[in-house]
């Protein structure tokens, strides 16, 4: 778990909602997540606050605030678009932006098994036809997301070691088809940038969010599609991709080169799974799952 930057308790949050929010400060309020960047708590049956603890939490939460209002109307899912904007309070010594969402129940797909998610493989994938539309120029830039694949060559040969060494050879072999595969020239599309099944919800066996927009940008669709991989078995990938393949049409730039392309990126993703042995088992049984999906 990366440092905060600041604690952010029970009574911090309960303090901003009575200085901004003075209308939801009488809700419950209880404390379900603290992650890397963002503090959630669920404020009453309905709702939850998203705090930034560090300042580049609190750009994600700047992405989201911007973009969400206008990605959330096209999306056929529940997504978290502010319901309510916190600010900045100096009198609180809290200096960063913060939201009110609805609240979504379930528990993050990365906790149930791959087998459960497949019934609700197409209805992903219909989230990404609605998502995968162009975005205009002044998208939020990421530097690692939806840039083409080979400047992620770099970050590939440093993460390789964290694989299994029986993997190594196939492992270099795809990533070298990735690379070589043609390179995406459709206008940049929407992403969600960070679509990996911890930030998926799931709840009576269906999708019931997708949550986590911080990394939202633009650019080629198969840094998202990588996701295929991480998410869900054969049965449910097939599923998947014949969604996005039924969708596809000229200038979409949804081909087997994209596929290619996403395969590399669902390695790429694997490796970085690897780096959370200890600190992070969700994320370390997401990168077990996607070598044995994408190795055997």
């Amino acid at each position: 778990m990366v440092a905060a930057d600041l604690d952010v308790t029970v009574g911090l949050a309960r303090s901003l909602l009575r200085e901004q929010h003075p209308d939801l400060a009488g809700r419950p309020l209880e404390l379900v997540a603290n992650g890397w960047d963002n503090v959630m708590f669920r404020l009453g049956d309905d709702l939850a606050l998203r705090l930034p603890r560090r300042e580049l939490g609190a750009q994600l939460i700047r992405n989201e605030h911007r973009v969400l209002p206008l990605l959330a109307p096209r999306l056929p899912v529940a997504v978290p678009d502010p319901v309510r904007v916190g600010t900045p309070s100096a009198a609180l010594g809290y200096p960063w932006p913060w939201g009110v969402v609805r609240w979504a129940d379930g528990v993050a797909a990365a906790t149930v098994p791959a087998a459960a998610r497949t019934p609700w493989a197409e209805h992903l994938a219909r989230v990404f036809v609605a998502l995968h539309q162009p975005a205009p120029d002044d998208a939020p830039v990421n530097e690692f997301r939806g840039i083409p694949i080979i400047e992620r060559s770099a970050s590939f040969e440093d993460r390789l070691q964290l694989l299994p060494e029986r993997v190594h050879e196939r492992a270099r072999t795809l990533w070298t088809e990735a690379v070589d595969a043609p390179a995406y020239d459709g206008v940049p599309v929407w992403l969600h940038g960070d679509p990996h099944p911890a930030n998926l919800v799931a709840h009576d066996g269906r999708l019931s969010a997708v949550i986590d927009f911080g990394d939202v940008t633009s650019g080629d669709p198969a840094s998202d599609l990588g996701t295929a991989w991480l998410t869900f078995d054969t049965e449910g990938r097939a599923r998947f991709r014949a969604v996005i393949d039924a969708q596809a049409r000229d200038g979409r730039g949804w081909d087997a080169g994209m596929w290619r392309r996403a395969t590399g990126w669902a390695l790429l993703y694997t490796a970085i799974c690897f780096s959370y042995p200890d600190t992070h088992p969700v994320m370390a049984s997401v990168g077990e799952h996607a070598l044995e999906q994408l190795f055997g």
